[in-house]
């Protein structure tokens, strides 16, 4: 067993372990770590604990300390510096006229490298892009070239929902998300419908998928004949989340509701009968 703290660098970004060594750190301290972009500013997320050697990424490196108050007024200064350098990353974007979009720009919190956020179609052959950077700010130079999701996780938003996105808020990791979902769930299959802003399909749609799996292997499919406590009749519909079934009665010609409860009972009380 190890023990670990886990600790953010953006806000819903991913988690990552450190060794906390003997320091006291309590969820929403801020600390100095090493990682391999170099020293960076995060912040805890969760208390310290032990987890298995399968659970982590060995070797673990370490909480370097506790932040300080002049850690802060760094990472603010390097957030605006960050700012000019978005601006001065877009001019000579267009200067070489390459087709990407900036979405972001962040220092290391050392300064030791600046990283640019970039949305593009395809590849892009931007060498002398970076060269020229690299002669502006005099510190290494990354281009990372992201998804429309991690752009939305950047830039952040309001859903169709009018909430603000998941992705940007708490939301640690994609996970992938399907049309078959937004089937099983009877939702219309309009994209503009369950779509989000980044143009995939919503996030949200993975949430309840797994009760909808769960209700949807416990029940029988739209057509089939079942026996209910009124007669004999054929599925028509089905309320997956609240285990219902609309049934068509044969001989009555009309649709009834019925519990998924219901009908097992019934089913039951029947195989009891031909014993």
């Amino acid at each position: 067993m190890y023990k670990v703290v886990g600790v953010r660098f953006k806000k819903a970004g991913k988690i990552y372990y450190f060794d906390p060594l003997d320091f006291h750190l309590v969820e929403g301290d801020y600390v100095i770590v090493e990682t391999a972009r170099g020293i960076e500013y995060g912040k805890v997320a969760g208390r310290i604990r032990e987890v298995d050697e399968n659970d982590v990424v060995l070797p673990l490196k370490k909480i370097i300390r506790p932040a300080q108050q002049e850690d802060q007024e760094k990472v603010e200064e390097n957030r605006i510096e960050a700012e000019r350098a978005f601006s001065t990353g877009v001019d000579k974007i267009l200067e070489h006229k390459l087709e990407m979009k900036l979405v972001d720009v962040e220092y290391t919190f050392d300064r030791n490298k600046i990283v640019f956020y970039f949305t593009a179609e395809g590849r892009v052959d931007f060498r002398n892009l970076v060269k020229d950077l690299a002669s502006i700010f005099r510190t290494r130079i990354e281009l990372r070239q992201i998804g429309v999701r991690d752009e939305a996780k950047m830039l952040g938003g309001i859903g169709p929902c009018g909430r603000m996105l998941c992705c940007s808020t708490f939301l640690g990791d994609f996970e992938p998300v399907s049309i078959k979902m937004a089937k099983d769930q009877n939702l219309s299959l309009n994209p503009s419908k369950i779509s989000g802003l980044c143009g995939r399909l919503m996030c949200c749609l993975k949430y309840e998928n797994d009760d909808y799996e769960e209700a949807k292997a416990l029940m029988p499919d739209v057509g089939t004949r079942v026996h209910t406590p009124d007669g004999v009749g054929k599925v028509v519909g089905l309320n997956l989340l609240e285990r219902l079934l609309q049934v068509n009665l044969t001989e009555q010609d009309h649709v009834l509701e019925y519990s998924l409860e219901e009908l097992l009972n019934q089913q039951n009380n029947m195989a009891q009968l031909m014993k």
